[in-house]
């Protein structure tokens, strides 16, 4: 049993990552920005805290994260302002890092995107750019922590049912459901040979243990 905290609880893919953990017992803090997302939240088997990432310091995000075992960010600010999406995919997610360390939750798991680095391509004058300059900093961030991290570069999102396999040695973005990226990061949590590594992603026909395994 292992107490894991998701930050942006209420998101797709963490409504559907905290049925899995909590299925094989262990205990998943939910952290939401909405009270109204409650009830959705522990109907999927967390316990909810309404918790501003984007407000809070360090400190207070150390506070929360004390007597936990690992942390999942699946949170974003979900694109369109620049100025929120560096606040909150890069900022929040650099505390919510260090805060980690400070608390002595060692084990830290990120969900990043396929593609995602300095050199992204990204034109200045794509509305993606500010997102894609955020994850490759909070990433580079992340990597040269002393935490026991994992990056996971998943494809495009899809809302097709999970299939539990997936394609880990294309260098092409193709797509990945939501479903699988969930149970990508609910096994992570248990693959200790996934610490220090960055897995990028698709749907494919590997069974998904087998996948991430060193």
């Amino acid at each position: 049993m292992a107490r894991i905290v998701i930050f942006g609880g209420h998101g797709k893919v963490a409504l559907l990552l905290a049925p899995l953990l909590s299925a094989r017992g262990d205990e998943v803090t939910a952290v939401i920005r909405n009270p109204d997302h409650v009830d959705d939240v522990r109907a999927a088997g967390a316990e909810p805290v309404v918790f501003d990432i984007e407000q809070q310091d360090q400190a207070a995000i150390a506070e929360l994260l004390s007597g936990h075992d690992a942390v999942v960010w699946s949170a974003g600010a979900g694109g369109g302002d620049a100025a929120r999406t560096r606040a909150v995919d890069r900022d929040a997610a650099v505390r919510s890092m260090d805060a980690a360390a400070d608390a002595g939750v060692r084990r830290y798991v990120m969900v990043s995107y396929f593609g995602a680095s300095r050199e992204h391509g990204v034109p200045a004058d794509n509305p993606f750019h500010a997102y894609a300059e955020a994850k490759a900093a909070a990433d580079e961030h992340l990597r040269s922590s002393e935490l026991d991290w994992t990056v996971l570069g998943p494809s495009a999102l899809t809302l097709e049912e999970g299939t539990g396999r997936i394609d880990v040695t294309s260098s092409e973005s193709d797509q990945v459901s939501r479903a699988n990226v969930a149970e990508v990061i609910a096994q992570v949590l248990v693959d200790d040979s996934t610490v220090g590594r960055t897995i990028l992603f698709n749907d494919g026909e590997t069974p998904i243990a087998e996948a991430v395994a060193a």
